[in-house]
């Protein structure tokens, strides 16, 4: 029987919700609400204004004003009485959270979680920021004085506050028209997004730009798509020097795999703590990339390692991913990560062997960390650090892989940052994705599996009524899906199919490829909306073009129709492609790299894809032309899978396949661009050879 002391003091209807940030707020004092008509309907009546919170559950600092503000029943009390006070996961709700953080940036001139903006009864923004301290300090308004400005500029300067309203919702609106540009859209772009690459870069340290510094996979993954083009060895150097920079930074998870979101410094060295699905499945596939181009072992280990912490810590029984683990844990952030050469010297049991992983991974008896604890980087080339220690190279190689497993064990020991185990769609279908295409690389079944099982996943749960749904958690779905929904998950499909020669995940991405379109497509200007038709109306109606810590729904639209295009013979679909890319052409000649993304759908446009087909009397005769396209960096190329099983489905899917067989019995492929095909060959040199010659 529970003591009833123990019972907490507050309960709001947060309480009724799946998403475990909200689950977070929901014994505040704050009487929150969950975005819906209710809570809207309640603004309206009431004539008060909305205090509207975005955040995510592994977001530091939606931890710190939440305990400073939103657990202090000062403030608590003044929001209840003059706010309708939302709360929303910004994880659940992308389309919220990118019409209000756009209202944010334009007011503030920056933008961040945790998210904080007024909006008027019929939801327009009127003020916001993102963390404000309890009381002034930092140069900031303390959060009481920014809600008691508020209130009394709601009411007593109620026209000024209705006409600022105005002007920002016409301001989001305006930003959201897209329409053609008219600059042909060629190599000069993908040039010219090199150039600005080449002045961000930081030659000292990898990556782009200063501190603090993010992980930016797809602009690594543009630049092996312009040295494949080019031969440019320049860019390569900018991609390897990058991906084994952070490979050695702090911000890798040195011991249990995985990359945390971002570094605070510019060296990759004291990383922000959260792990981020989409992160990890990004990089795992650009890491997948540059194995393909160099063959170096080092990318191959990091994929590796990637894709065993996501199936160890990330995949849910039923199949799906999870979303994320939280940078905290008892109550301080990275605790779990960081160490002490005492807390390494326990855990090793062998004094040499302690000293030479402290100062191999940089355990400092001062710490670089806090309260004199190191993140674990790597320090210097354990060549140099193992001739230090009279160690051969092979002999140090053995004793950080032993140290490693042992350093492991006694970190699972410690209290385990949290987990926020709901199951979104699109993140979904990047990790699909990366499992499938790191799989086929690498000839590991168990990823290919994973990303199979994750699909079958998707469709029992989240598919309903020929419709994605965005969210699953606890066995409920919700939320209509987005583009990105669809986009992410049609493209993860494609990685499945070239990985399986399963022609059912060919065509479950034409299917939803349709939906897509029937949902999101504008037909009058061209590219695709944020939000389907069928979804709540909200101020303003995004397309949402440049990639952020993820990649825009239409780039990856961009890249699925190109893909999906090739492999069915349906030209309509690369002309949606094109035209989407017309759409957004202004904004790529203007920042191209920020459209990284993008542009590796441009460069697979212009390249005109390579459609390969591979024909034989049974799918084990395909193993050897499988491996060979796969071992290689081949990016504009779709491959298409002929045997006596999937012959007749394959043939409904894709016209191309038809009259493509085994050449004397013996398994052939061919090779096609625009459905003009060259002569078959029969061994699997022959036709990587066609490829690179073509």
């Amino acid at each position: 029987m529970t003591n009833a002391s123990s019972e907490p003091k507050h309960t709001n209807a947060l309480i009724n919700e799946t998403s475990p940030y909200l689950l977070q707020h929901a014994h505040n004092p704050v009487d929150w609400h969950p975005w819906n008509e209710q809570a809207l309907r309640l603004s309206k009546e009431q004539n008060k204004p909305i205090f509207l919170s975005i955040g995510y559950s592994a977001c530091h600092w939606c931890h710190v004003m939440e305990h400073e503000s939103f657990e202090n029943e000062e403030i608590a009390a003044y929001m209840n009485e003059h706010f309708i006070c939302i709360k929303v996961d910004r994880e659940e709700r992308p389309d919220l959270d990118e019409i209000y953080m756009s209202a944010v940036q334009a007011m503030t001139g920056s933008g961040g979680w945790p998210m904080s903006v007024f909006l008027t009864p019929d939801l327009k923004p009127f003020y916001g920021g993102t963390y404000f301290p309890p009381t002034d300090m930092y140069g900031r308004p303390g959060f009481l004085t920014v809600l008691q400005g508020v209130n009394r500029a709601y009411r007593d300067d109620h026209a000024k506050v209705l006409e600022s309203a105005e002007k920002m919702t016409f301001y989001i609106q305006q930003a959201a028209q897209q329409t053609p540009g008219d600059h042909p859209l060629n190599e000069d772009l993908l040039e010219t997004a090199f150039q600005q690459m080449r002045g961000r870069f930081d030659s000292t340290h990898g990556g782009f730009g200063g501190a603090p510094k993010f992980p930016h996979s797809m602009d690594i993954a543009l630049l092996l798509r312009y040295h494949h083009r080019t031969s440019d060895a320049e860019s390569l150097q900018m991609a390897e020097f990058s991906l084994r920079k952070m490979a050695e930074g702090g911000m890798y998870d040195q011991v249990g795999g995985g990359f945390h979101r971002y570094s605070v410094d510019e060296r990759w060295l004291i990383p922000h703590f959260e792990k981020m699905l989409y992160d990890n499945a990004l990089l795992a596939k650009t890491y997948t990339e540059a194995y393909q181009v160099t063959g170096k072992s080092l990318y191959k280990k990091i994929v590796v390692e990637i894709m065993e912490y996501v199936l160890r810590e990330m995949a849910s029984p039923e199949g799906g991913f999870y979303s994320t683990q939280d940078a905290d844990s008892e109550g301080k952030e990275g605790i779990f990560f960081a160490w002490t050469p005492e807390q390494i010297a326990q855990a090793l049991g062998d004094e040499k062997e302690a000293k030479f992983i402290s100062q191999y991974w940089g355990v400092e008896p001062h710490g670089n960390f806090e309260e004199g604890t190191s993140v674990l980087h790597v320090n210097e080339e354990f060549s140099k650090t193992a001739e230090q220690f009279g160690l051969t190279d092979d002999e140090a190689k053995a004793i950080i892989q032993k140290a490693k497993s042992k350093l492991f064990g006694a970190r699972e020991a410690r209290v385990h940052p949290g987990r926020d185990e709901k199951i979104l769609t699109d993140w979904n279908g990047l990790m699909i994705s990366a499992m499938a295409f790191a799989g086929n690389v690498l000839q590991e079944k168990r990823y290919v599996d994973a990303a199979d099982k994750a699909c079958d996943f998707l469709f029992a749960k989240v598919y309903q009524d020929n419709r994605l749904l965005h969210v699953y958690k606890d066995g409920r779905t919700h939320t209509n899906g987005f583009l990105s929904d669809y986009s992410y998950l049609i493209n993860g499909l494609i990685d499945v199919y070239e990985a399986t020669r399963n022609p059912k995940r060919l065509a479950q991405a034409i299917e939803l490829m349709k939906v897509m379109d029937e949902q999101f497509w504008d037909a009058e200007h061209g590219a695709y909306f944020f939000t389907g038709n069928d979804h709540e109306a909200l101020i303003a109606r995004t397309k949402d073009p440049m990639d952020n810590a993820v990649p825009s729904g239409n780039s990856m639209a961009v890249l699925s129709l190109i893909r999906l295009g090739a492999m069915t013979g349906d030209a309509t679909l690369r002309e949606k492609a094109q035209t989407s890319l017309q759409v957004f052409v202004d904004g790529i000649r203007q920042y191209p790299s920020a459209y990284s993304q993008m542009m590796s759908g441009l460069d697979l446009l212009i390249s005109q894809p390579q459609e390969v087909v591979l024909a034989a009397g049974s799918s084990e005769e395909l193993d050897a032309f499988q491996r060979a396209l796969f071992s290689r960096f081949l990016p504009n190329k779709v491959v298409l899978y002929s045997y006596p099983q999937t012959q007749d489905a394959l043939k409904a899917l894709s016209p191309m396949t038809e009259g493509k067989g085994p050449l004397g019995g013996a398994p052939a492929a061919y090779v096609c661009r625009d459905f003009t095909c060259e002569l078959p060959v029969k061994d699997a040199e022959s036709l990587v050879q066609q490829l690179l010659e073509d």
